[in-house]
């Protein structure tokens, strides 16, 4: 690696970008030019046909374990609505589909975004008693502090048997919970 003079730099600059570059951006985005003679050609959006095929998933799951849980983010305890009044809460599989996790209320979470997010990548899980586990040399203390309830355990369904299934909540400690690095910075860094 050498510094580049400002001449070598001057030279690398002219040969990649155009004489009239200043030119071409004035007409590209010159207001007037959108009321030329040029006639107006949709944009055609090609389709493209294709046949997957993928583990199904039962469309009531979502709608029974938001139900289960009142709306409410299990981990934060927080009920959020969005803008027009619709709950923010999502449905979580505590053993992912594509690992054979059924679609069972035993099955799920309802967690924010945010919290569903750590939840799959393993840097939160729970523990036999309810209580929220957190992979601390992943996580910083400041982000369990403003996202987790303050009484460090989940807040269940009313109902006990749309608790979370103890069998399930083992098999994500023992296969998801800490096992994955992140994929490039953490992002509340």
């Amino acid at each position: 690696m050498r510094r580049l003079s400002d001449a070598d730099f001057a030279e690398i600059v002219r040969r990649g970008l155009p004489q009239d570059l200043q030119e071409q951006e004035a007409i590209r985005y010159d207001p007037a030019r959108n009321e030329s003679a040029e006639p107006f050609v949709p944009f055609e959006r090609p389709v493209i046909e294709r046949l997957t095929s993928r583990p199904y998933r039962d469309v009531a799951f979502r709608r029974k374990v938001r139900e289960a849980y009142d709306y409410r983010c299990t981990l934060s305890g927080l009920q959020l609505r969005n803008g027009g009044g619709r709950p923010e809460v999502q449905a979580a599989h505590i053993i992912p589909v594509d690992r054979q996790g059924d679609d069972s209320v035993h099955n799920g979470l309802a967690l924010s975004g945010t919290l569903h997010w750590m939840f799959d990548r393993g840097l939160i899980s729970v523990a036999d008693d309810h209580s929220i586990l957190v992979s601390r040399n992943k996580v910083p203390d400041e982000v369990t502090a403003r996202l987790l309830s303050p009484s460090g355990k989940l807040h269940l369904p009313t109902k006990r048997h749309d608790h979370p299934h103890p069998a399930n909540l083992k098999w994500h400690r023992e296969n998801v919970f800490g096992q994955r690095d992140l994929d490039g910075p953490a992002p509340w860094h």
